[in-house]
């Protein structure tokens, strides 16, 4: 049913389409940004490559929002819609196509997928009542008249006919192909997550309206329109021409359907891994090769909220420091797959120490140094010492490292690698200092000195600037002029990516006249941008409660709680409706959710969905070593404590009052960051009596912890329980196992014996205590 073999000569990848109740930020631009690097190097390799993006455009909530703002669905849509594109041009973004829901040729293909469903038997007409929230677009288990758990908006009561597609007959169908495509989903968290939720059991799933008119109507039953989950997906496959009668359309869908990457925010990847396959298996398509997934991309490690206005754009850094600035930021700083922190602060340190003072800063030394001694031609250069080599050695070994980690989205260690190699080139130009002739050096030997370092220098840059190309066009661009390489666009053009190797640059190479690259940001940019943000949000809180009706929040950078546990899903003649949140745990699927790719942790645009933060620079492993120090902070004593064997039939005594403490501000008590975790392993450590080794779940990644409570507590019993700790401490060492971080527990006179804090109510995993 896959197509696992990649051709090489064509490749097509695609973003989410992003849902048009919002303008476009800086989490759509990161998505976006990470597929036209990719889309770079494979038509640099010489690989026919299909870049798409676009907007969905349908859905309950545009008709109501375009209503209040005096307008038609189709002019509000057009009107976001054009916001997106617009930015994307102006990042220099090299998408093949922008694909709009609602196109005719999106119409006529959804249409055709549709019928093709209900012609095979997967589709059949049923009924469905339950609590709906227009903000989400999303069906919800609560009372009649509660509030959205998601949102906090009064949801409506609904009861419509609604077709359903046939999801429970394809549980073992998927599980076989997981199996046989183990490089299907990525992360592996993302893998074993969907895994998880489909071996729990599928229903069917609704997939059409009938209670709004704002959609693609069902073929045959016009009074239903088909609802996201069949129309927003199949955007991939319509784009490329399917359900198109002309020859042209066929047989580009037929030259690079399946794509081999659907790039995806990890908060839509059950949708995409289970719903999407299922649909094609269904249709007889062939089912993609990969579905990447992203992390979330956090503001001050604050969630990006249109309503609470501080939702950062990606204009703001293109117009103080550059697209390319954003470009190397983004995907030096976050590790794909895993959640980032963008910072206005992060990101000026970033450009300074890598492009004004790294790469852009070695280059300009070395091309004005060549005018200066060599009127700008590349001097034939003396055989090479043991430094040249050294170097030589060096941008060859990157040279192999480079290709694998940048194909396999490990774009933050590529750049790491490859500025390893800036800061080597920059080392060995200072050490040689060809500026600098000593005065026991005669006028000849330092001509050939300067010869044999500057074009060895500047070999070196001709490769790094390659190899970045994808990351850094613009600035690539540049320096392949200064350079005296010509037009890199024409470079790409012929592939010269296939063949990256030491010794392209000739002497005798006329360079161009220096420019600068990245000018350094001076102490007012940081200040620039806030500005810049800080009235785009302000018009924009204005703009969305004019829209809403609603009191605007003030912009904020509060630190987020994480979403609400799923409530149970009610069993509707086992039809699962696609935005019920069923007790196996799948996300709500929203209107907005599975192709809006919020990469910022707005999980469905217009919704207010909290989620876990992490701040970049603390992103670890799967199984990263935290420290949980046994000594419970005092506030903690008015815990009830746990029923152990210890205290059984011995209540605590009663805590003393406590002595006067020094106040903290609120400020300081932000700086904790508390989580819920859930113990998955709990074992002694050998010839350790106080300490217990856990293994613990955040749900966002896995820790190891030690705790001191080995006195206290049995570690078998420890197991499947959740409890607090404190996740941001700086890392030490205990009985040789790294540590970073502390268990939250109360401390009982008359010896201080700790009690784990713990919840009578279910939370969820990695919820921010506050």
């Amino acid at each position: 049913m896959a197509k696992t073999d990649s051709n090489s000569a064509h490749f097509y990848l695609t973003t989410p389409i992003y849902y048009v109740n919002a303008r476009p930020h800086l989490g759509h631009a990161y998505s976006t940004i990470v597929c036209d690097a990719i889309a770079r190097r494979k038509r640099a390799m010489g690989i026919d490559t299909w870049f798409l993006t676009g907007t969905d455009e349908h859905g309950q909530k545009i008709e109501r929002s375009a209503k209040l703002a005096g307008r038609t669905p189709q002019d509000f849509a057009d009107h976001i819609a054009g916001e997106f594109r617009a930015l994307w041009d102006r990042l220099g973004l090299t998408y093949d196509d922008f694909i709009r829901t609602t196109e005719p040729r999106h119409k006529r293909g959804v249409q055709r997928l549709f019928a093709t469903l209900r012609d095979r038997g997967f589709i059949y007409k049923g009924s469905y009542t339950g609590q709906y929230c227009v903000s989400d677009e999303a069906w919800v288990d609560v009372p009649p008249g509660a509030p959205c758990p998601d949102c906090g908006r009064i949801t409506e009561t609904v009861s419509e006919e609604n077709y359903f597609f046939k999801l429970s007959a394809f549980e073992r169908k998927l599980l076989e192909f997981y199996e046989e495509n183990p490089g299907f989903m990525q992360p592996d968290s993302t893998r074993r997550e969907v895994i998880s939720f489909v071996r729990s059991g599928l229903k069917d799933l609704s997939i059409s309206r009938s209670s709004f008119t704002w959609g693609i109507p069902v073929p045959g039953d016009e009074k239903h329109v088909v609802y996201v989950w069949l129309d927003a997906l199949a955007n991939y496959i319509t784009a490329l021409g399917y359900g198109s009668d002309n020859p042209a359309d066929q047989a580009r869908f037929a030259k690079f359907w399946p794509a081999d990457i659907h790039l995806i925010g990890k908060e839509i990847s059950r949708f995409h891994c289970v719903y999407w396959p299922a649909f094609l298996m269904a249709a007889g398509i062939p089912v993609p090769r990969s579905i990447k997934a992203n992390g979330w991309l956090l503001f001050d490690q604050g969630k990006m909220s249109k309503s609470r206005g501080n939702i950062v754009r990606a204009d703001t850094v293109r117009e103080v420091l550059g697209a390319d600035a954003l470009r190397y930021f983004l995907l030096r700083e976050i590790p794909f797959g895993q959640d980032g922190n963008f910072s206005f602060d992060a990101l000026v340190q970033r450009y300074n120490g890598d492009l004004a003072n790294g790469y852009g800063n070695l280059v300009s030394r070395v091309v004005n140094m060549v005018h200066k001694y060599f009127g700008g031609t590349v001097p034939e250069s003396s055989p090479e010492t043991a430094a040249e080599f050294a170097l030589r050695e060096s941008t060859t070994r990157t040279i192999a490292e480079f290709a694998p980690l940048f194909d396999e989205l490990n774009f933050s260690e590529a750049l790491k690698s490859l500025w390893n190699l800036v800061a080597e080139t920059d080392g060995y130009l200072t050490a040689n200092a060809p500026w600098k002739r000593p005065a026991d050096r005669s006028e000849a030997d330092h001509a050939s000195l300067q010869a044999r370092v500057l074009s060895t220098a500047a070999e070196a840059i001709r490769v790094i600037t390659a190899l970045v190309y994808p990351i850094l066009p613009d600035a690539a661009s540049k320096v392949w002029q200064q350079l005296g390489q010509g037009d890199i666009a024409d470079a790409a053009k012929n592939a010269f990516l296939t063949n990256v190797a030491w010794g392209g640059l000739k002497p005798g190479t006329k360079l161009g006249e220096p420019a600068p690259l990245f000018p350094r940001a001076e102490k007012d940019a940081v200040t620039r941008m806030q500005n810049l943000e800080d009235e785009n949000n302000k018009n924009a809180v204005e703009a969305a409660s004019k829209q809403e009706g609603a009191k605007p929040e003030a912009p904020t950078s509060a630190l987020p709680v994480a979403p609400a546990p799923p409530p149970a899903s009610p069993s509707v003649n086992q039809v699962q409706d696609p935005s019920m949140k069923p007790g196996a745990g799948i996300p709500k699927p929203t209107e907005s959710t599975p192709h809006s790719n919020e990469t910022a942790p707005t999980q469905a645009p217009g919704s207010e969905k909290p989620v876990p933060t992490t701040h970049v620079s603390q992103v670890q492993p799967e199984l990263t070593s935290v420290r949980l120090d046994s000594a419970p902070p005092p506030a903690a004593s008015q815990h009830k404590p746990l029923d152990t064997q210890e205290n059984k039939g011995n209540p605590p005594e009663a805590p003393t009052q406590p002595a006067q403490t020094n106040h903290i501000s609120i400020d300081d008590f932000a700086k904790v960051e508390l989580r819920v975790a859930q113990v998955l392993v709990a074992e002694r450590i050998p010839k350790a009596d106080k300490l217990l080794r856990l293994e613990v779940d955040l749900g966002y990644e896995k820790r190891q912890i030690l705790a001191g409570i080995a006195q206290y507590y049995e570690p078998e019993k420890l197991i499947g329980r959740k409890i607090v700790i404190v996740a941001n401490l700086a890392p030490r060492k205990m009985r040789g196992l790294e540590s970073n971080g502390m268990l939250l527990a109360a401390s009982l006179p008359p010896d201080g014996a700790p009690v784990l804090a713990g919840f009578l109510e279910d939370v969820p995993l990695g919820a921010r205590l506050k």
